[in-house]
């Protein structure tokens, strides 16, 4: 299979990381939600590109993407990772103090929703959504003011296992939210965007400046 293929010839994931899938699968019923090696090296070498001051990131599940997220960090940076489950809360920081980053990402357990409007406005240089798929057009329009000119948004499961290109779309919640999404980012004439077909897909959003 390609995705076979792919795994073997990149870089593989290192023993933090190995332990987070490991522990991921023995601790919770929803390993699959883990973004995996491929998906991770992409997110770390992504941010390692824009070498961002600040992330945000809306999902964390077990911690694996805030760690790759937060490798590409500029020197002082911090990344802002936002939870709903606090069942999980344990894992999630003796992941984070293995990669050795307990200094650099901030954990808040709780509904993003009501976390997002209290953050400080134009903070965030990379924004990485891959929480709740009902409400990722809720998350976008919550994150807008967060995120500087200039800045990204990085939505996952965009593809959604291809349900929302399928000829008979199901009409699940979850299906009709990552559709509803992938349509106002194509029509939001601030911000130019590209889809990326890797695993269950990745929206890469740019914020324009006001004068593009």
């Amino acid at each position: 299979m390609m995705e076979d293929y792919i795994a073997a010839y990149s870089q593989p994931q290192d023993r933090v990381l190995a332990w987070i899938e490991k522990q991921t699968h023995l601790r919770t019923n929803h390993a699959r939600m883990l973004c995996g090696p491929v998906e991770g090296k992409l997110l770390e070498m992504i941010s390692g590109m824009i070498s961002p001051r600040r992330i945000l990131e809306i999902g964390v599940f077990t911690g694996y993407s805030s760690i790759c997220l937060a490798r590409g960090l500029k020197e002082g940076g911090m990344l802002d990772a936002l939870e709903l489950n606090d069942e999980l809360e344990d894992l999630i920081r003796e992941a984070y103090r293995r990669a050795d980053l307990e200094d650099r990402i901030r954990l808040y357990i709780g509904d993003a929703k009501e976390i997002i409007p209290g953050l400080d406005p134009e903070a965030y240089d990379l924004v990485f959504i891959d929480a709740n798929k009902r409400e990722y057009t809720r998350y976008y329009d919550l994150v807008w003011d967060k995120v500087r000119p200039g800045g990204y948004i990085l939505a996952d499961n965009v593809l959604w296992n291809g349900k929302v290109f399928s000829e008979h779309a199901p009409a699940d919640a979850q299906t009709r939210g990552i559709m509803e999404f992938n349509e106002r980012v194509r029509n939001d004439p601030r911000v130019e965007n590209v889809i990326l077909p890797l695993r269950d897909g990745l929206n890469m959003i740019r914020k324009k400046f006001p004068s593009e």
